[in-house]
């Protein structure tokens, strides 16, 4: 069984994305370890792309940022050893099936298990395609994470039912960032993966309030925060994992 259920096991998920590398690797290990102490059940660690199109300006920004300080995927996995030096919480990265292919999907994949990374999520990867990926993943015990959008509609119970680890729920159309509003109707996107699969399922995309939080875990099984932590860092810089901590513990305390 994944590492990855053991996210869900004490009552709703509360996920934090950052982005590897934004402002410095340090920095980034300072903020997964404040995000750990302060309640995080699960990290999704971005590994940098030049062009990654799921997301926002927020994040887009902090990819660039990553980028122009010199990141690379050698040694992100330099500081995932580190992390799992203390933290035996579930990881998994989330980036672009160029950055995998780039570096080799089958080296990728190895050298992931062998840093005890428990997931991999390609948001510009469809269901369709996704078999490019899932033996090599499979092979490594690495769960092949999918998507589930607003328009996913008559295909919700099909991706559900080969699900593996946990699904993510896109909460609204478009790119990632915080919004003031999601009205979309997830319960019934919910009710349909519940019909399907005993994965548990996350919300994300947009979620950035302890109000935001509450409601979609009261949905849902999880909820996924990216944008509104990486706000923090660009505001903060080196200073943003105090921050970030006191922040995943009233996200954290709002979704019990």
């Amino acid at each position: 069984m994944s590492r990855i259920s053991t996210a869900f096991e004490k009552g709703k998920a509360f996920i934090a994305f950052i982005t590897c590398g934004d402002p410095d690797t340090e920095t980034t290990a300072a903020a997964v370890r404040a995000a750990v102490r302060n309640g995080a059940d699960l990290i999704e660690l971005g590994i940098p792309f030049s062009d990654p199109t799921a997301e926002g300006p927020v994040i887009q920004g902090a990819n660039l940022r990553a980028l122009q300080g010199g990141i690379t995927t050698d040694r992100i996995f330099d500081l995932v050893r580190d992390l799992r030096r203390d933290i035996t919480i579930p990881l998994v990265f989330m980036t672009y099936a160029n950055v995998v292919y780039s570096y080799g999907t089958e080296a990728f994949l190895a050298a992931s298990e062998e840093i005890g990374i428990d997931g991999l999520i390609l948001p510009d990867v469809p269901f369709e395609e996704k078999d490019e990926f899932l033996s090599a993943c499979r092979r490594h015990g690495v769960d092949l994470i999918s998507f589930i959008a607003p328009t996913s509609e008559q295909r919700i119970s099909m991706i559900s039912k080969e699900a593996e680890g946990f699904l993510y729920i896109v909460s609204s159309l478009g790119v990632t960032g915080t919004r003031s509003e999601i009205t979309t109707d997830l319960s019934s996107m919910v009710r349909l993966v519940r019909e399907a699969t005993d994965v548990p399922c996350a919300i994300g995309f947009g979620i950035s309030t302890p109000e935001q939080a509450a409601k979609m875990a009261s949905i849902a099984d999880g909820v996924i925060v990216g944008s509104a932590i990486i706000k923090l860092l660009e505001k903060y810089g080196k200073d943003a994992p105090d921050v970030i901590g006191r922040y995943v513990r009233s996200m954290k305390e709002a979704i019990r």
